[in-house]
């Protein structure tokens, strides 16, 4: 009897390798990033690509905040152009981090997607900040 996992066969190891080989230059995950930014190693500009509203609320502290439908090349004229940007948004129900991607990606940028965002970052017991406290 076949399961629903092994009904589609796992692509043969040559192809599996070169996928999740490339699949690491499109992303990075939280503890990653953590790790860089609490080891001085942060070669990278972390952006959170959500609203300034949500921003304010709670962010990564070392985040800077440019909203996905403000990332343009005035935008990013202070960075040179081969700054590593890694952009999050809310979560993995949320396609910001994408939308935020493509922009740089269309902009030249090298960019990568920090996987599960705030949520995936909160799911780690890392703390946030909120930049508007009450």
């Amino acid at each position: 009897m076949t399961s629903v996992v092994s009904r589609v066969t796992a692509a043969p190891s040559s192809q599996a390798l070169a996928h999740f080989r490339t699949l690491l230059q499109f992303e990075t995950d939280c503890w990653d990033v953590h790790f860089a930014i609490s080891n001085n190693r942060q070669d990278f500009v972390l952006v959170d690509v959500r609203s300034e509203l949500l921003f304010g609320q709670s962010h990564i502290e070392q985040a800077i905040n440019i909203p996905h439908k403000k990332l343009t090349e005035d935008n990013l004229k202070a960075y040179p152009t081969d700054t590593l940007f890694v952009v999050y948004c809310a979560g993995p129900h949320c396609n910001g981090t994408e939308k935020g991607a493509i922009k740089l990606a269309e902009l030249g940028r090298p960019v990568k997607k920090m996987i599960g965002g705030i949520t995936g970052w909160i799911d780690e017991g890392l703390p946030l900040v909120a930049a508007n406290p009450p």
